[in-house]
């Protein structure tokens, strides 16, 4: 499993928590755990949304 940093460091530069950001997205902040993991890929319409 390869870990998204890269949303992991957008995240970051934006300041926002993994909380906020699932808030914002619609989804839970063990969702974007997950991704930011590599356990889950997200869809297409979620990328799009984060």
């Amino acid at each position: 499993m390869a870990k998204n940093l890269a949303i992991k460091v957008a995240r970051a530069e934006k300041d926002l928590t993994q909380t906020q950001l699932a808030e914002m997205v619609g989804v839970s902040c063990q969702t974007i755990n997950a991704i930011e993991k590599g356990a889950y890929n997200p869809t297409i319409k979620l990328c799009r949304k984060i």
